[in-house]
């Protein structure tokens, strides 16, 4: 059964390029995202995977720890690490999952067969510090993921956890939110002391709360 928001993220223990790892040990108290990779030495992914390596920094910033996945063996994947510094102009700092059983790929139901039977989709799993499963996403293999995006999910997710927001469209950290549905009229000029913009009952606007 494919897995849903609010599911727990199923745990293994995997070979990867920084050695073995159990997933939700290796997440420890943080956040986590579990990205995959059809294949290694593909052009796309080669891409992607050096642009997370030069946004390391930016994830460590949200206490996020990052994990990719291909079907290939590690010993593979070191291989293609050389690849990805070499065209990327970077170094990689995140481990790799060597999947050639298709082990973590199939409890993740990254193999959808009308796409392609054996490699995986692009897929995105955001996990929050609870190990629920907070935010899927799925690409073609055509198409590059913009990280840009995923790390303002990331805040987005961040901030509606520790307050009772959530973001409007084309939110950027900084910008205004709005009050969670779930909270009564009566109780929003107390929880958000700053201010409240009513545009309609069920449309009110707040500064983004601090952390």
């Amino acid at each position: 059964m494919a897995l849903r928001l609010g599911d727990e993220a199923p745990n293994f223990t995997v070979p990867t390029t920084a050695g073995t790892i159990n997933f939700h040990d290796w997440l420890g108290t943080g956040w986590g995202i579990l990205f995959s990779h059809p294949k290694d030495y593909t052009p796309v992914c080669t891409t992607e995977l050096g642009t997370v390596a030069k946004l390391k920094s930016e994830f460590d910033r949200r206490n996020v720890r990052v994990l990719a996945i291909s079907v290939d063996s590690v010993e593979s994947h070191h291989g293609w690490i050389k690849d990805i510094d070499e065209t990327q102009n970077t170094t990689m700092n995140f481990p790799i999952i060597g999947d050639p059983d298709r082990k973590v790929a199939s409890l993740y139901d990254m193999i959808h067969p009308n796409a392609d039977d054996t490699l995986t989709v692009r897929s995105v799993f955001i996990i929050g510090a609870d190990r629920k499963i907070k935010l899927i996403l799925t690409y073609p293999a055509s198409t590059g993921r913009n990280f840009a995006e995923i790390l303002r999910c990331i805040d987005s997710l961040q901030l509606a956890a520790k307050h009772k927001v959530a973001t409007p469209a084309n939110w950027v950290c900084g910008e205004d939110c709005i009050v969670s549905t779930t909270v009564k009229d009566e109780d929003a000029d107390r929880l958000f002391p700053e201010g409240v913009r009513r545009v309609k009952p069920y449309l009110r606007y707040v500064a983004q709360p601090k952390s």
